[in-house]
């Protein structure tokens, strides 16, 4: 499966207020479950010293599904295509190695 094909079928499940002209619900539900990731990840910390089980493993990759798909979402809301976001920040790390400034601080690197 293409990126872009993913983010077709994702539009097929995609069902929230004034879809196409909504870019603030996508957002914000990017945020709630990158937190979600972020918090399965710090329990496996505090519980197991960051050793994840298979079932903790599991859950934490079910919400990186949940991740890229409101990626798609907010790709869709722009009007662009995942694939063409992925191939653009591919494009823009590979300069900044290019350039020895992959690490460091700030946007215009």
């Amino acid at each position: 499966m293409t990126l872009d094909e993913y983010q077709q079928a994702a539009e097929r499940t995609a069902a929230y207020p004034n879809r196409g002209h909504n870019l603030v619900y996508p957002v914000l539900g990017l945020a709630s479950e990158a937190g979600e990731v972020a918090g399965k990840l710090k329990k496996a910390i505090r519980d197991t010293g960051g050793q994840l089980s298979e079932d903790q493993r599991a859950r934490l990759l079910d919400e990186v599904g949940d991740v890229l798909w409101y990626v798609a979402a907010i790709c869709a809301e722009l009007d662009t295509s995942l694939e063409a976001v992925a191939r653009a920040n591919l494009d823009k790390l590979a300069s900044r190695a290019e350039r020895g400034v992959i690490g460091g601080d700030g946007d215009k690197r």
